[in-house]
């Protein structure tokens, strides 16, 4: 299982869960991207994060509600296509 950044962080880019992650899996190209991303192959399922969380957008995929499902597949795609994740983040929530 991993931890999966879901819609409340786009835009908001608050990094404090990179900070206390023990790994560094969380990741994002700054002033390119508009939320960040948790590497699902690095994380150790600590929850270090989630609780680092401002927006409380940090969830375990286990417990992602239901309408942020589509957001593990887009955390883990972002690490081998990152246009195609952006334009996916873009289409369901349009920047302002």
């Amino acid at each position: 299982m991993t931890y999966v950044i879901a819609e409340p962080c786009i835009d908001v880019l608050d990094e404090s869960c990179v900070s206390v992650c023990p790994v560094d899996c969380i990741h994002f190209d700054q002033g390119v991207d508009r939320k960040l991303y948790i590497d699902p192959d690095e994380c150790i399922d600590c929850g270090a994060c989630e609780p680092e969380c401002p927006v409380n957008a940090i969830y375990p995929e286990d417990a992602l509600p239901v309408e942020w499902a589509p957001y593990t597949e887009v955390d883990a795609r972002w690490y081998q296509d990152k246009d195609s994740t952006r334009a996916t983040i873009d289409e369901w929530k349009p920047p302002a």
